[in-house]
């Protein structure tokens, strides 16, 4: 009964933002408080609501001061030196554009964290998209696709929760799956070559087919050459714009944000700590009056409120869900589905609903509730707990579009698009690159078919 209330209660939240009968927001909040009173459970429901809360706050935390901190970073033209290198490089096409998005994306994505990558990346790349009027979906599709492949660094969420609860280390676990990580990375690249090439023709930029050779050279040796695309225009600031910029503090930022990243990555303090810190740091030092500061916390004080709102409204879902035991019960009747005869064939069965199942619950309730339970089951048919550990991290690409994944509401707020039409435009392609990656480790071994 849990279980199917569960898996209810998720399918009716994805119908009700994915046909825009709800914003997100108010479906968060609404739908698990109708299923929580419907199975029994209303008298409970607040301590469980609180819980969710005190849950994902410290990420609800820091993401809305580094909102704010990317916020003045871009104010104070941290990365208008990119910008304008990726036009210089690009001259205007939509294909170079969309595969130097992919490129940043997979740069700054090292540090295993997708909320920086997201806040990076969007800020760095939205400005050129909005100027070719590129769609704004394929920016979102391509950080998320990134995001996917490399969260399974071994600092990454779900490979250390795989590897905590197998009681495995990074060199069985992470290691072989590399060259399927680099053949997830080429496909991503292909979608975002395929990407450029739809948006050079949408946008009346494509120019290879018009070449013909059988054209007479009297009549113009020009006839049958490439005609080139039309510069992209610099980035145009307005006056407010370019008195916020701090050109003579470029390198100070750019230290100041290079710290902050390496800190990150050697953990030195909490995330939403060194966010709140750099975030001081940065206001003091580009704009110390007080006024300054005043205004432009207010300038993005809009941003980081529509992500904390919707942030701690997923607190309130995921609560519910968990306290209830809805995600235990959903985990247990997936398991007893399984059919006895597909037991050889755990590794590649895993794989495949890895991906649906962290996409309908959080990688705690996959890796800490399923993946055991696969796992256990698995052995009675001689396969170890690396192969399945391996197998459960290929669903990633997929995870990241679940509405139950706080940054993918910072890349959807940043971006200026609607969750459901990312989740519409991203799908099939996500799809794809698990399939890619799983297709790879059973051609070389990493994982048994």
């Amino acid at each position: 009964m849990l279980a199917l209330a569960g898996f209810a209660m998720i399918l009716t939240f994805m119908v009700l933002i994915m046909t825009n009968r709800l914003s997100a927001i108010t479906a968060l909040l609404l739908v698990p408080v109708a299923f929580a009173v419907l199975t029994g459970f209303g008298g409970q429901m607040g301590p469980m609501m609180l819980d969710g809360i005190k849950n994902i706050a410290p990420t609800g935390i820091m993401l809305v001061f580094a909102i704010l901190y990317f916020g003045l970073m871009t104010d104070a033209g941290l990365f208008d030196p990119v910008i304008s290198r990726i036009q210089r490089v690009a001259h205007g096409d939509p294909l170079k554009i969309i595969i130097g998005t992919a490129l940043l994306a997979l740069l700054v994505s090292l540090d295993g964290d997708g909320a920086t990558t997201y806040i990076i990346v969007v800020t760095a790349m939205l400005p050129l998209y909005r100027q070719l009027g590129i769609n704004p979906l394929i920016l979102t599709c391509m950080n998320m696709l990134v995001g996917g492949v490399m969260n399974i660094l071994p600092w990454g969420g779900p490979t250390a929760r795989a590897m905590s609860v197998l009681h495995l280390d990074s060199t069985q676990l992470f290691n072989p799956l590399i060259p399927s990580m680099g053949a997830g990375l080429l496909w991503v690249f292909f979608v975002a070559w395929r990407f450029g090439k739809r948006e050079r023709k949408r946008l009346g930029l494509e120019y290879l087919n018009q070449v013909n050779k059988k054209k007479s050279v009297v009549f113009g040796l020009a006839a049958g050459l490439p005609q080139p695309l039309p510069e992209c225009p610099d980035l145009e600031l307005s006056p407010e714009d370019q008195a916020l910029r701090r050109p003579k503090l470029l390198w100070v930022n750019a230290l100041l944000t290079i710290g902050l990243m390496v800190a990150l990555v050697r953990e030195l303090l909490p995330l939403p700590v060194l966010f709140m810190l750099a975030f001081a740091l940065a206001a003091v030092i580009n704009y110390p009056n007080l006024s300054q500061q005043r205004q432009r916390f207010a300038a993005h004080a809009g941003n980081a409120l529509s992500v904390a709102a919707m942030v701690f409204a997923a607190g309130i879902f995921t609560g519910i869900l968990n306290g209830t035991h809805m995600v235990d019960a959903m985990a247990q009747t997936f398991v007893q589905l399984v059919p006895a005869a597909w037991g050889p064939h755990f590794p590649v069965l895993t794989g495949l609903v890895s991906a649906p199942l962290t996409f309908f619950m959080s990688n705690d309730a996959f890796y800490f509730g399923i993946l055991p339970f696969f796992t256990k089951a698995a052995s009675a048919f001689g396969i170890g707990a690396a192969t399945m550990g391996k197998a459960s991290l290929l669903g990633q690409p997929v995870h990241l579009l679940s509405p139950l994944v706080p940054s993918t509401y910072l890349l959807v707020g940043l971006a200026g698009v609607d969750i459901g039409a990312h989740q519409r435009f991203t799908l099939k392609w996500a799809g794809g690159t698990v399939l890619v990656m799983l297709a790879v480790s059973l051609l070389l071994g990493i994982i048994q078919l």
